[in-house]
């Protein structure tokens, strides 16, 4: 786990690093650094057992650094759901991230890093949180699709305990400007 997040804290760095340097190429366009908030509601499918369906919500606050590069930090609450007598996995991530607007500003490319704080029935682990997303964005409706890696989550395989969780997710949010 310190190997993890000394390497989150090295890309951090190298982004933050890529970022600066790129700014100075782009001319001053007048562009107004401002912060945007969305509040997003998500669905998604687990590819590991037990789990059969994630459901939850968000907050994401974005600082746009231009019109094309954006910081963003996400938390929320999402439900794992498992089928059967086990319970229910519930967990608040906690994510930083990068996004980029490649194609019309509006069509996005996002990167995001942090931890999984399990809070439900008993189960009390944090894991690594690694997200990378594709979306589309207009003023104020954000829609994209993620792959979550939770590599320290439990997972069944062939009816033993395993760790490592992947699931994609589709996420619908409304934005606006702070």
């Amino acid at each position: 786990m310190k190997n993890a997040i000394k390497n989150i804290a090295i890309l951090a760095l190298l982004i933050l690093g890529t970022t600066n340097a790129m700014a100075q190429d782009i001319p001053n366009d007048n562009y107004e650094q401002k912060f945007k908030l969305g509040i997003g509601a998500t669905v998604g499918y687990p590819f590991e057992d037990p789990y059969k369906l994630n459901v939850g919500g968000d907050v994401r606050l974005q600082y746009d650094l231009s019109k094309k590069y954006s910081l963003t930090a996400t938390t929320g609450f999402n439900n794992l759901f498992v089928t059967g007598d086990d319970n229910d996995l519930g967990y608040i991530p906690a994510k930083l991230g990068f996004k980029a607007f490649v194609l019309k500003d509006q069509f996005y490319l996002m990167g995001e890093a942090g931890a999984a704080f399990a809070v439900t029935n008993g189960y009390d682990k944090t894991s690594l949180l690694l997200s990378p997303s594709i979306g589309y964005a207009t003023k104020y409706i954000d829609i994209s699709v993620r792959y979550e890696y939770l590599p320290d989550f439990p997972t069944l395989e062939n009816n033993t305990v395993d760790k490592g969780l992947g699931q994609v997710a589709l996420r619908l949010a409304y934005g606006f400007n702070l």
